[in-house]
């Protein structure tokens, strides 16, 4: 996956995004060895300090747990990667529906089209 930063909000918050997109979709499965400051860093492109500072992000979140002999991990924690979901699938719809008004259409209409559209798809 190809990393694409937005130069008007600090690079190390758009990897925390990534990352923490990352473990919502199980791409980091919990209790998962997250991969080292350094080979992230060269993934993305970015300094090893950015990705240490993202990463230090996920600890204060709660989302990653790091130990001195075995790296960062993934947190174990069901609760909390659920509760991330929820908030990151509550961004989704709040944009969706910003994105749907802009087109007149109100959370209700907007709703009726996505469930005409389910209907579609079978």
């Amino acid at each position: 996956m190809e990393w694409i930063f937005d130069g008007d909000r600090p690079i190390w918050r758009q990897i925390v995004e990534r990352l923490k997109q990352r473990i919502a979709t199980g791409a980091y499965p919990p209790g998962e060895r997250l991969p080292t400051v350094r080979d992230l860093s060269c993934e993305a492109g970015v300094n090893p300090n950015t990705m240490q500072r993202a990463l230090a992000q996920l600890e204060t979140d709660g989302l990653a747990v790091a130990s001195r002999t075995a790296g960062r991990h993934v947190t174990g924690d069901g609760a909390a990667i659920n509760a991330l979901r929820q908030r990151l699938a509550g961004n989704e719809i709040e944009e969706f529906l910003k994105n749907m008004e802009a087109l007149g259409y109100s959370a209700g209409e907007a709703a009726d089209l996505l469930k005409e559209r389910k209907g579609k798809e079978g």
